[in-house]
């Protein structure tokens, strides 16, 4: 199981990053993604945190725990020299908070994301094709959020996904805040089909969860 986008105390998550890391290696995970929330006044903190946490980890489990952080709320004019800043401090992976449909996010965050080049859009609730199919010339992942909330635009992000051609550019996150966030396949192959994905097209997120871990860790 990869699941790329997870919260600890570091943020609003209940758990200390080392106790989720080692639930997430009780429940079978093979890659973990620890993207804390920050803003412009938060970034350094958060990530320098992540980063030193990360480390410690990677000494003893024997998967990939992948230092990273969540943009959230974050002017969208303000995105691309926020996402570049938290790549000079170290983050790997570098996730921007979407225009979920259970929160007041700025307009335009979706596309100024995309357009930044972050490596993973979460939850971008009613994500528009023009950005969709942005996202598809720049490689840029969507989340299919399991997320309660943020999950609402799940079925519309695929719908577009699959009409643009951008259903290899889909992953599942748990977007974990508790224990009991964390996924197991069963469970991300059910929220796959709860979006509409058949079986052949869970198999491909899977896939592609695969490729974005690749690609954040080189």
């Amino acid at each position: 199981m990869i699941d790329l986008h997870t919260h600890t105390l570091l943020s609003d998550g209940v758990l200390v990053p080392s106790e989720l890391a080692q639930r997430a290696a009780a429940a079978g995970y093979t890659a973990l993604g620890i993207t804390d929330h920050a803003d412009t006044g938060t970034l350094e903190a958060v990530v320098s945190s992540t980063l030193r946490v990360c480390a410690d980890l990677a000494a003893t489990l024997d998967y990939e725990v992948v230092p990273g952080v969540e943009i959230t709320h974050v002017p969208p004019p303000l995105i691309p020299k926020t996402v570049e800043r938290a790549r000079q401090l170290g983050a790997r992976l570098v996730v921007v908070h979407g225009e979920s449909l259970v929160e007041p996010v700025a307009a335009s965050t979706d596309r100024a994301a995309v357009e930044a080049g972050c490596d993973l859009l979460a939850h971008p609730g009613l994500i528009d094709e023009a950005t969709v199919s942005l996202a598809a010339e720049a490689g840029t992942f969507l989340e299919i959020s399991a997320r309660a909330g943020h999950s609402l635009g799940n079925g519309h992000l695929v719908s577009l996904a699959r009409r643009l051609g951008a259903i290899e550019l889909l992953v599942v996150s748990s977007d974990a805040h508790r224990p009991g966030d964390l996924l197991t396949e069963s469970s991300r192959r059910a929220v796959c089909r709860g979006a509409g994905l058949n079986g052949a097209e869970s198999d491909q997120v899977g896939r592609n969860a695969e490729a974005l871990l690749r690609r954040v860790t080189g």
